[in-house]
């Protein structure tokens, strides 16, 4: 009978179900990167990338624009010391330090959230909405694999907009002068702060990866709660901007005490983001702001009340095999 229907037996190596997770996470950056609307929040991310690229050969140029055109800003009084004071400090922030990836991040991250809130129903809500889940349980495979395949589209999505850039930043600095990749004390050296090298690029990679975790996590459990994208939009936006204004406004303005500022969560995030980078707990802003390891308690308390959730939101499908 089984030659009779034309089946055929499977000739390839069973793998573990585990192995689903990398198909489930295809399929959802296949459906994603088939959208204009990624692409084009992708290219506005791509912008900020391109002020730090270029934006050395750009400030070199202006200083010594502004430096050979001293005598005619001499009758607007100190308006050339002001440029060129102006100029040099942003060639420090943009020197590829710690601080250049801080500010890269900080900044990167505002779209990186604006994004996530757009693209969040096509990569998870979807599923719900259009009772797509069952058919991915009805298979050998459990919820997590579906959790973990899906949180794995998004991690590769934050990567590609915030590690990706700032590696390629990190390169570019490095081809420039390779005592910046082989010395780790290069800035120290050089009467700057923090580290270079190899040392420099694992903080890179730790912040990136920081992000790309959390966020995952977080996106999957508010997409499966709210499907569709503009309930989305308003649970992200509370959860990363209206928390940031209440966690401000408790601390900084009711004097109550600096817990009070984990409610913000990208606070907690920028936070150990800064620590990876090397930034001791006394150069950090805002201050005061708590410890590393209460920001590090809260993100794990968040991400497990999510997991969590996912898991009794999954188990909830009906599934008809």
């Amino acid at each position: 009978m089984p030659t009779l229907l034309h089946y055929r037996s499977w000739q390839g190596e069973f793998h573990s179900p585990w192995w689903s997770v990398w198909p489930i996470a295809r399929v959802a950056l296949g459906t994603l990167l088939r959208r204009k609307l990624f692409w084009t929040l992708y290219a506005f991310g791509l912008l900020l990338f391109f002020m730090f690229f270029f934006g050395t050969f750009l400030l070199a140029w202006a200083e010594s624009l502004v430096s050979g055109t001293q005598p005619q800003l001499a009758r607007f009084g100190d308006l050339g010391r002001v440029l060129t004071t102006n100029i040099r400090r942003a060639l420090v922030i943009l020197e590829g330090s710690r601080d250049t990836f801080q500010y890269f991040f900080a900044y990167q991250g505002g779209i990186v959230i604006v994004t996530l809130s757009l693209v969040g129903a096509i990569l998870v809500g979807n599923d719900f909405t259009h009772k797509s889940l069952g058919f991915y349980l009805a298979k050998p495979i459990n919820r997590w694999h579906y959790i973990l395949g899906k949180c794995l589209a998004v991690f590769i999505v934050v990567q590609m907009m915030t590690t990706l850039p700032a590696l390629v930043l990190y390169g570019q600095h490095a081809f420039d002068d390779w005592d910046y990749l082989l010395n780790v004390d290069h800035f120290t050296a050089n009467d700057g702060k923090g580290p270079a090298g190899i040392a420099l690029l694992l903080a890179v990679v730790g912040y990136g990866t920081l992000l790309s975790v959390v966020l995952s996590i977080l996106l999957v459990a508010a997409a499966s709660w709210m499907r569709r994208t503009m309930p989305l939009i308003m649970v992200w936006i509370s959860a990363f901007f209206y928390l940031r204004l209440l966690a401000n406004i408790l601390v900084d303005g009711l004097k109550y005490d600096v817990r009070w500022r984990l409610l913000d969560l990208w606070n907690s995030l920028t936070l150990l983001g800064q620590g990876c980078l090397g930034y001791a707990a006394e150069e950090i802003s805002p201050k005061p702001h708590p410890e590393f390891w209460e920001a590090g308690l809260m993100l794990i308390g968040v991400c497990t009340v999510c997991l969590i959730y996912l898991n009794h939101r999954t188990r909830g499908v009906e599934i008809v095999r």
